[in-house]
């Protein structure tokens, strides 16, 4: 294999142009970033940083991360050089975005803007959570007969969706009901995990670049999540005050009430808050993440015979990344500044309102998905290893 490798990377041809492509596109986003933008804050109170170089640094980001991943394909980079190189990507796309999202102005929507009336949610979040949740227990009963746990998660989720108006008014901030769904969601994902894919991500996990990388992943995943949803900035706000800061305070995230710590601090400047909540889900979302990573790594440093597996993996990371319900401010912020409030505004409603069934729905379906793909990815490999196992020899 590395001989065959090595004869193709000293052909003019392969090595020149995913190369000259790379620093066409390098070069391009240097000079979008001399761009002028306008910028959520004035330039003395960021140091000169505009929405731009966010831009920039997101979209060089991207550059790396797919260079990698085709000049690994192409066998012109080994795979633990081209897992080096995909993070450096994430990296990069990950701490642009967190700067465009904290530079760009907060769009504002009111009531005359949803598309349909607030009273339509209740209706909406019975139906959807019902028919998820009964749907769930009749695919499980005719698919999985013998894995009940998946039609658990599956109730689950609708569970999530429904609970809000289950127990309407503000006792649902704090009833025992939403607090045991948010703490059985990940109880429940480490089992299905543990169960299905055990065996699969303890050898992943003892390859040490295989590990490095879902570590790196998650960690990264866990701060871009905090930054796009306003609980990490390291943005000053006009107004606030001059003094550091540090308070507790109760605040609703997914579902009920959380001691939230925040701390700002002006003269760096730095916001945080964390709450119980908040690491729970935004934990295991993160970790999820990471496993898919970690397994994707593994496979590409084995050298399997995998690539349909390998692809629908790190397809669906991307996907469950992209329309992840903690992402749904930055999207509807991206749509508002691209093609103005009047498309953006359905958007915040339906998928980013607090009280909308669907925000929910995007958060803990985020989770079932990182987590069936992980089983989906084992599983597949297991049956091509089974497939070539009975496949008799020459």
């Amino acid at each position: 294999m590395s001989s065959g490798s090595s004869g193709s990377a000293r052909s003019p041809g392969p090595d020149t142009n995913p190369l000259r492509s790379a620093l066409t596109a390098f070069v391009s986003v240097a000079a979008l970033a001399q761009i002028p933008v306008v910028s959520a804050h004035e330039a003395t109170a960021t140091g000169g940083i505009t929405q731009g170089h966010g831009v920039a640094i997101a979209l060089v980001g991207g550059v790396v991360l797919v260079a990698s991943a085709l000049l690994k394909r192409a066998n012109h980079f080994t795979p633990t050089l081209a897992l080096y190189g995909v993070f450096v990507g994430l990296l990069l796309t990950a701490l642009g975005t967190i700067l465009f999202e904290g530079l760009s102005p907060d769009p504002t929507y009111t009531a005359s803007s949803m598309p349909f009336p607030r009273s339509w949610y209740q209706p909406l979040a019975l139906s959807v959570g019902t028919a998820i949740g009964a749907g769930s227990l009749v695919a499980g009963r005719i698919r999985w007969p013998d894995r009940p746990r998946y039609a658990l998660a599956g109730l689950l989720m609708g569970l999530w969706i429904a609970y809000p108006y289950l127990v309407p008014g503000s006792a649902s901030d704090t009833h025992p009901l939403g607090y045991a769904l948010v703490l059985t969601t990940p109880i429940l994902v480490g089992y299905v995990l543990w169960t299905d894919a055990g065996d699969a991500i303890r050898t992943a996990l003892r390859d040490r670049v295989a590990r490095r990388f879902g570590i790196g992943t998650a960690v990264v995943l866990l701060l871009f999540f905090f930054g796009v949803t306003g609980y990490l900035s390291f943005f000053p706000e006009e107004g606030a005050p001059h003094e550091i800061t540090v308070a507790v305070l109760p605040t609703i995230y997914q579902l009920v009430s959380w001691p939230t710590l925040e701390i700002a601090i002006p003269h760096i400047p730095l916001f945080l808050a964390v709450s119980p909540g908040q690491l729970l889900i935004l934990g295991t979302l993160s970790g999820l993440i990471g496993l898919n990573g970690a397994l994707i790594a593994r496979q590409w440093r084995a050298e399997e015979r995998a690539g349909l597996t390998e692809g629908t993996a790190g397809s669906a990371a991307v996907v469950g990344t992209c329309t992840c319900g903690c992402c749904g401010p930055l999207v509807a912020k991206i749509a508002g500044l691209v093609a103005g409030p009047a498309i953006a505004a359905p958007l915040y409603w339906v998928f980013v309102d607090p009280m909308s069934p669907l925000s929910a729905l995007f958060v803990v379906g985020s989770q079932l998905l990182f987590a069936g793909s992980i089983i989906y990815a084992v599983q597949s490999a297991r049956d091509l290893d089974l497939s070539v196992a009975v496949t008799p020899s020459d």
